[in-house]
């Protein structure tokens, strides 16, 4: 097996508000909205967006009624710390990075090269709206 992500899916606070930012977002990281969709998972009790790309889904689904007012934590147990999107050069990542700031993201770290992660690792941080972390990298790999 290739160890390959087929999709994510990431329960937010407030899904009408999460799709509004998520849907500047994911065009920059090379979504393409014709692509997504809306649905409900009435067993789990939830609404979910997804969207589409062929080497990934990405989804955002509402939280059960009982984890409504939680505060979004990254070191909870289980939570999601960040995810990170590869970018093909430094150059593409600066030219994200102007569109990111675009989408009222919060921008934690400005590209830059981060050196406790490897000699040539190149990195944008970034938050969403309610304070999910992300981050886009560049770093060339043998």
């Amino acid at each position: 097996m290739k160890p390959i992500i087929d999709h994510i899916q990431i329960t937010v606070k407030n899904l009408e508000t999460a799709e509004l930012f998520y849907d500047k977002l994911m065009p920059i990281l090379g979504f393409d909205l014709n692509r997504k969709s809306k649905g409900r998972v009435a067993k789990h009790e939830f609404d979910v967006v997804e969207y589409f790309h062929p080497l990934l889904i990405f989804g955002i689904n509402s939280p059960r009624e009982a984890f409504k007012e939680d505060i979004i934590h990254r070191r909870k147990l289980g939570a999601l710390h960040h995810l990170a999107f590869k970018a093909e050069s430094c150059e593409e990542l600066d030219e994200l990075y102007l569109q990111i700031k675009e989408t009222g993201a919060t921008i934690v770290e400005t590209p830059k090269f981060f050196p406790q992660h490897g000699e040539k690792y190149y990195a944008l941080f970034f938050k969403d709206p309610e304070g999910i972390k992300y981050e886009i990298v560049f770093e060339e790999r043998k």
